[in-house]
């Protein structure tokens, strides 16, 4: 009986494993009493589902519960569940640290995903409580269940950060007992980053699997929705992605879609060879009508099945959505300065009615990261050009000052300009030295008929911050170690054990990085977490939230863009 998974893991385990007969949430009212049973209760040692357990006690269904909790328990909270247990049902109480989303071996997440959740306060500079506890909580768990107590280096220009540093250094020395693992000779390393430190990621189009279809479908909790996917059987309306149970997803989900699309072709050649099928698979095309034309090799492939619907949705969303020229454009923006060029190129896809809207939103954006300190910037333009030429509302394309604003409170918090985050100069997100894992950046042209690859330039801020780090050289002015903390030697050696927890989300992007990191560097292990896993679409979300949520910057950007308006109406009607 569990009340909720805390990893995304927990819903597909193998239950007859455990030899449980039923499982449920705590929560659910309409639960039948079956005294001959034991319960296995696995929740979060909230306020919440403590209570939800001491009503479960008073009146209890089970013969006998078993409690783990997914990270430390308050003393009091016991108290308060032994004096509810009158019955004496309760048989043992354990704490196991899982609290947090377990993604990918190195990747782990809070969950903290906009508009549900608020990470930032009423102004850049402060946490939303509930998210600060939350994310002190759950690091606190991850570095439990890693057995690491880590010396802190933060974001110096990150208020968020050190707050988030200091409360999480304060609570391990409040449970020093549980953080007396074995000392080593070179300390692991937690390094607190700031979302944005880099905006652009989380915007740009993506050409690896497990990232496409995050941020073309949407994952959530492992479990990926294609209900609106034109002509789906009712038996994929729903799919789950588990590398622990699905091997090709395992194998594939790093890789890039030409190779992608080459290496579904051979799974599917795989099975139509045993069913000594002569069909030719030249296309995804073919391969999903092999499938749908062949009952009984559903039933045997239902593997098979999941990932050629996959495959052909994402090939259908590439062409349908101009995917490639965006991200031809997207790749130009981010890692080259041509300014005349992009602004022609980018009025072309505004002006195409096959691109989407959202998409043309987040061209605009990318532009306006790019060249919104150039003097000859064009964004009052453009951004007539997408109310002329798209649905979106003055609340879309107001999202485009905000990521801006977003963007610029980093360094206004470094100034102490307040309000001024709305002037502020930009986080340097288009100099980055892309030294480290070069040769997994080039990738040939190749595979399968309608999937093509693309050429991917672009590298995410971490990939340098990594490679910075590993080499000794991250600037220690920029992120510095957490004051209070037995230093030593350890600012001048190369860490190997590292944890990266990025606050405002980290993307599947760099995931990927990470994945590559530890499998290029030996010895070396880093694993990475977030608030949330970014997609264009939440992020977007984020961002408004956070600005709305700042009522001084706020106020900044609506006066800027009246006054743009107006400066551009007048410049109009002179001509």
């Amino acid at each position: 009986m569990t009340s909720t998974s805390q990893s995304t893991d927990i819903p597909y385990s193998p239950y007859w494993r455990l030899q449980l007969t039923a499982h449920s949430r705590i929560d659910n009212p309409k639960r039948e009493k079956m005294r001959h049973l034991r319960c296995l209760c696995f929740v979060r040692p909230s306020a919440e589902s403590i209570q939800l357990l001491i009503d479960e006690l008073r009146e209890p269904k089970y013969g006998e519960y078993h409690l783990y909790f997914s990270n430390t328990v308050k003393k009091s909270s016991l108290e308060r569940l032994a004096e509810s247990d009158d019955h004496e049902t309760v048989q043992a109480v354990r704490e196991y640290f899982a609290d947090f989303s377990v993604i990918n071996p190195d990747l782990m997440s809070l969950s903290l995903t906009s508009p549900l959740y608020r990470v930032y306060g009423t102004s850049p500079e402060l946490w939303h409580p509930d998210s600060h506890t939350r994310s002190t909580e759950g690091l606190s768990a991850l570095l439990l269940s890693l057995k690491k107590k880590p010396l802190i280096r933060y974001a110096k220009d990150s208020l968020l950060c050190k707050k988030l540093a200091t409360e999480l250094r304060y609570h391990m020395t409040q449970e020093e007992a549980l953080f007396d693992f074995r000392r080593v000779d070179t300390p692991p390393i937690l390094l607190l980053l700031d979302r944005r430190e880099d905006p652009l990621t989380p915007l740009l189009t993506q050409w690896t699997y497990q990232a496409m279809v995050h941020e073309l479908l949407g994952i959530s909790s492992g479990r990926v929705s294609l209900k609106d996917v034109p002509d789906i059987r009712p038996e994929l309306r729903e799919i789950v992605l588990s590398q622990d149970q699905d091997p090709f997803f395992a194998k594939n989900m790093y890789a890039n879609f030409g190779d992608l699309g080459e290496n579904a072709k051979e799974y599917v050649a795989q099975f139509a060879s045993k069913s000594n099928s002569s069909h030719t698979l030249e296309s995804v095309a073919d391969m999903k009508r092999f499938v749908e034309e062949y009952p009984e090799f559903r039933k045997l492939s239902g593997n098979v099945s999941k990932h050629v619907t996959l495959v052909s949705e994402l090939s259908r969303r590439v062409e349908h959505d101009k995917l490639l020229d965006c991200s031809e454009l997207e790749q130009t923006l981010a890692c080259s300065d041509n300014h005349n060029a992009d602004l022609r190129s980018l009025q072309q896809l505004l002006a195409n009615p096959g691109v989407p809207d959202h998409n043309k939103l987040r061209l605009a954006a990318i532009y306006a990261l790019r060249y919104s300190n150039s003097s000859n910037n064009q964004l009052p333009m453009l951004k007539d050009l997408l109310k002329a030429s798209t649905n979106l509302s003055a609340a879309d394309t107001i999202l485009i000052p905000y990521l801006l604003a977003y963007a610029r409170s980093l360094t206004a918090q470094a100034t102490g300009s307040g309000a001024g985050a709305a002037q502020g100069p930009l986080p340097d997100l288009f100099s980055q030295p892309q030294a480290l894992l070069n040769d997994a950046r080039s990738r040939i042209q190749k595979g399968i008929k309608g999937v093509e690859n693309v050429y991917t330039q672009h590298s995410p801020v971490l990939l340098s911050t990594l490679e910075s780090l590993f080499k000794g050289r991250l600037s220690l002015q920029t992120y510095p170690f957490l004051d209070g903390q037995n230093i030593g030697s350890a600012s001048r050696e190369k860490p190997q054990d590292v944890i990266v927890f990025m606050v405002g989300g980290t993307t599947y992007e760099e995931a990927r990085t990470v994945a590559q990191v530890n499998a290029s560097m030996p010895g070396v292990r880093v694993v990475l977490g977030g608030t949330t896993v970014l997609r264009s679409e939440s992020f977007f979300e984020q961002v408004r939230g956070a600005i709305e949520g700042w009522p001084d910057v706020m106020r900044e950007v609506v006066r800027k863009e009246q006054g743009a308006e107006g400066r551009l109406r007048g410049e109009l009607g002179r001509s």
